[in-house]
C-alpha cells in the first residue's frame, strides 16, 4: 500500500497545525543563535528545521524514521544551503540512544507517539537537554472536558493537565504558542486536497478504496468534532 501520510502530507511545508510565522516566533522565544544546537525529533520533511536554521543560524540534528520524509528533508536542507548546519539522521528515535546533556534545545513537534505519549516523551527528551537548556514539545490537548459520549480521548488531556505533566517532569513552562482555527484548517485541508488528487489520478489502484475510507473518516471526524474540541500548542520549557 502507498504510505497514507506520504500521500496526505505531500504539500505540507510544516506537518503540524502551525505556521512558519509561529515557528519563527518559537525560535525567538527560545533565543536561538548560531551557537545553539537543537535536536528535532520526528523532523518529518524538515519544515521547522529549515526555518529555524535559516532564520537563526543554529545547528540542528533532525531525526526522522520515514525514508519518504527524510529524503525530502535532505533535499530541502541542501536547497536552502544549510548542509553545514543541519544533519538529518534516518532512524527511529525510540531506538536511538540520545547523548545526555548534549543539546541546548531538545524538541519534538507533534510526535509524542514516538515514545507512546507525552510523559514518556518528556522522560526521553529532558536528559538530552543541557542543564538550563530547553525542552519543546508540540502536543494536542482537549479544549473541553468531559468529552462528549463516544469520543476517545486518545491519551490527551486538558490544557491544565498537559501543563502539569511538564511540571511533574521537572520542566518550567516559559512559552506556549497555540494553533488557531486557521492553522488547523490549513493543516487538515492540505490533507484532503492531496488525497483527493491522488485518488482522482489513481482510480484503479488496489489500495484506493482503503485510502479513501481513511481519508473520509479523518476528514469527517475533524469537521464533526475535532475542529471544536482539539487544541494543539508548542510548549517551550526550561530544564531546571
Amino acid at each position: 500500500m502507498p504510505w497514507f501520510f506520504a500521500i496526505a502530507e505531500r504539500d505540507h511545508e510544516i506537518q503540524n497545525p502551525t505556521s512558519p510565522v509561529k515557528i519563527r516566533l518559537l525560535g525567538e522565544r527560545l533565543r536561538l543563535e548560531p551557537e545553539s544546537h537543537v535536536l528535532d525529533i520526528a523532523c518529518g520533511k524538515g519544515g521547522p528545521t529549515v526555518i529555524l536554521a535559516r532564520e537563526f543560524g543554529c545547528r540542528i540534528t533532525g531525526v526522522e524514521r520515514a525514508h519518504e520524509f527524510a529524503s525530502v528533508a535532505r533535499e530541502r536542507v541542501a536547497s536552502a544551503g544549510l548542509d553545514g548546519q543541519v544533519e538529518i539522521v534516518e532512524r527511529d528515535a525510540a531506538e536511538l540512544e540520545l547523548e545526555p546533556a548534549r543539546y541546548d534545545v531538545a524538541m519534538c513537534l507533534g510526535a509524542s507517539f514516538v515514545w507512546g505519549g507525552l510523559n514518556a516523551t518528556l522522560r526521553a527528551l529532558a536528559p538530552a537537554a543541557k542543564a538550563g537548556g530547553q525542552v519543546v514539545v508540540g502536543e494536542p490537548y482537549w479544549r473541553r472536558w468531559p468529552l462528549p459520549d463516544g469520543i476517545d480521548d486518545q491519551g490527551f488531556v486538558t490544557l491544565a493537565e498537559t501543563v502539569e505533566r511538564f511540571r511533574a517532569a521537572g520542566l518550567t513552562i516559559q512559552t506556549l504558542i497555540a494553533s488557531s482555527e486557521d492553522d488547523w484548517d490549513r493543516y487538515e485541508s492540505l490533507h484532503w486536497r492531496a488525497l483527493e488528487e491522488w485518488l482522482a489520478a489513481n482510480p484503479d489502484d488496489p489500495d484506493a478504496p482503503e485510502i479513501r475510507r481513511r481519508h473520509e473518516t479523518y476528514r469527517d471526524e475533524y469537521l464533526d468534532r475535532g475542529r471544536d474540541l482539539l487544541g494543539w500548542a508548542m510548549f517551550a520549557t526550561r530544564k531546571t
